[in-house]
């Protein structure tokens, strides 16, 4: 029996092109549904009884299932998701002080990056999400967490590596036909693949930009991140600059801090000549334990000195709080499912 069609990351006029639908006006229907959360055919009350049942003979809304959600005391809630093949992958909620809700979704079940300091570069390489898992990811987050506020790609994977499949999930996630979530509240994030932000700065999607930058001192950035051996620092500052140059947005630079790695005033003087004349922010982010791993969270001491340098350069930059570390849920952690 063929596999039936997964409908989460299609378009309207796709969804009547892939299921030979007419007249058009059917497909926008179904598209409103699926954006409204809708998880069986149905609910679709507008649609004709024969349609619906086509529909659930020919196509499914989630291609995947939760299998686990995983809460923690300070809100952070974490979906495993279970794939049609087998495979797993995590996906987060964040809530941050002002109670805004974000989803942090993955584009691959591995990642080939191999960082030296997160669990899912320990995973290696995986296959790439399709549009219409990553769509999932977000449908069952809200279905298990209610209306959500921001998207960011920085779960498991590489979204430089998966960038298609992105595009078309946020065509599908910012359509006002459908979920209608405004680009503006939507992140990607990269560790570094430069040829991805030039695509993006030219071709979009155009949302936000986070690099994970770490360190820029080349030799360590080398060791903790291998993706620099092929994306050199000063390449990756031209790409930075280009993207901002181009899009008008300001960059985020994300810098993972590890007691006594990359928090001492030579890696700090580092950092601010790279983020000097960039219109960039810097979050700080403490390491986030992973097991088996050689690395220390720095004190908070040592993290708000980072800071306070930082502050005194001009820069601007953020101490970010930890959350989700009890449920396996903070940057860094995704991948270890039990």
């Amino acid at each position: 029996m063929p596999e039936k069609i997964a409908l989460a990351g299609l378009l309207p006029q796709e969804i009547c092109s892939v299921l030979q639908i007419s007249p058009a006006f059917r497909g926008k229907q179904i598209f409103k549904w699926i954006g409204e959360g809708a998880v069986s055919f149905d609910q679709m009350t507008n649609l004709p009884s024969e349609m619906r049942r086509m529909l659930s003979e020919k196509a499914v809304l989630r291609s995947a299932r939760v299998e686990k959600i995983l809460t923690d005391s300070d809100g952070t809630v974490k979906l495993q998701l279970c794939l049609h093949d087998g495979r797993f992958i995590e996906t987060v909620l964040l809530i941050d002080a002002a109670k805004r809700k974000t989803a942090c979704v993955s584009c691959q079940t591995g990642c080939a990056m191999r960082c030296a300091f997160c669990q899912t570069g320990q995973l290696g390489a995986g296959r790439n999400l399709s549009a219409s898992e990553i769509a999932e990811e977000f449908f069952c987050m809200e279905e298990a967490a209610g209306h959500l506020d921001n998207i960011v790609f920085m779960g498991m994977g590489e979204p430089m590596l998966n960038l298609k499949a992105i595009q078309q999930a946020i065509a599908v996630l910012t359509s006002p036909d459908g979920r209608g979530l405004s680009s503006r509240r939507i992140t990607i994030s990269t560790s570094g693949v430069i040829s991805g932000i030039y695509e993006m700065a030219d071709s979009g999607p155009h949302v936000r930009l986070a690099v994970s930058l770490t360190t820029a001192d080349p030799e360590l950035r080398s060791q903790l991140m291998p993706v620099t051996k092929n994306n050199p620092l000063p390449e990756l500052r031209k790409a930075i600059a280009y993207f901002i140059e181009k899009t008008g947005k300001r960059c985020t630079l994300e810098a993972a801090l590890f007691a006594g790695v990359n928090t001492s005033d030579e890696k700090i003087r580092q950092l601010i000549d790279f983020a000097r004349g960039l219109d960039v922010h810097i979050n700080l982010i403490p390491w986030n334990p992973v097991g088996g791993l050689p690395f220390k969270t720095p004190s908070r001491r040592e993290c708000e000195t980072v800071l306070k340098q930082l502050e005194q350069a001009g820069i601007n930059a953020t101490l970010r709080v930890r959350r989700g570390e009890k449920i396996g849920g903070a940057c860094g952690q995704l991948g270890k499912i039990n």
